[in-house]
């Protein structure tokens, strides 16, 4: 992995250690964190701060019957988890997003949105959406803006727009200041997890008017 040079932000990573991330969020965060060194480290220091502010908060009486309540729903298996899909070794998709993708990538069903671009939603919670893109090597995502926060985390290739380049573990955190044309390099196609929690703003018609039935 080439030296990531954008990475989360403070509050991204507190929300994250806290559990108040939307799911989609959590997912862009969690495949980040396993690919960068420096996220993953500054995410254990949250978490720690996390632990030692539990150490001082007053216990809560919790029901009598809570333990044989809970061995009980064990024993019946309402609590059994659903073993976690085999994971593919070598797949551009890090150990967090293959949870969610069942393939790799020839093998997906990517959906067409206009101007080469295809994309896959994932399933999540309703609060905030989460896909991945496939932009062919020297296309252009219709210029656009954001109602709300939009992260985006390269997974292969690169991308470049008003503010930077973006490679290859790089996460870009866009938010209503933000009005870009992200375009991929050329080389090869450029793969990104999107997550938003707002539609976006597209500047031109036809993607507004293709916008509803696409869902970005």
């Amino acid at each position: 992995m080439k030296q990531i040079k954008h990475h989360l932000t403070e509050p991204l990573l507190m929300g994250y250690a806290a559990g108040t991330l939307p799911e989609a969020f959590n997912l862009v965060v969690a495949t980040h964190i396993s690919m960068c060194d420096d996220c993953r480290a500054a995410l254990a220091e949250y978490e720690a701060v996390g632990g030692e502010v539990m150490v001082d908060v007053d216990p809560i009486d919790v029901a009598e019957d809570a333990l044989a309540a809970t061995m009980a729903m064990i024993e019946s298996g309402t609590l059994t988890e659903k073993p976690a899909p085999a994971r593919v070794k070598n797949s551009i998709f890090p150990g967090p997003l293959q949870d969610y993708v069942q393939g790799d990538l020839d093998s997906l069903k990517w959906r067409k949105v206009g101007g080469g671009v295809s994309q896959m939603i994932l399933p999540t919670s309703k609060d905030a959406s989460v896909r991945l893109l496939r932009i062919p090597a020297g296309t252009a995502v219709p210029d656009h803006g954001h109602r709300g926060t939009e992260l985006t985390l390269v997974l292969q290739g690169a991308f470049v727009d008003d503010e930077d380049r973006f490679a290859a573990g790089d996460v870009e955190v866009a938010n209503e200041d933000l009005q870009h044309t992200p375009v991929a390099e050329e080389g090869m196609d450029c793969i990104c997890l999107a997550a938003t929690d707002a539609p976006l703003k597209f500047s031109g018609l036809l993607p507004r008017i293709a916008q509803k039935f696409v869902r970005i």
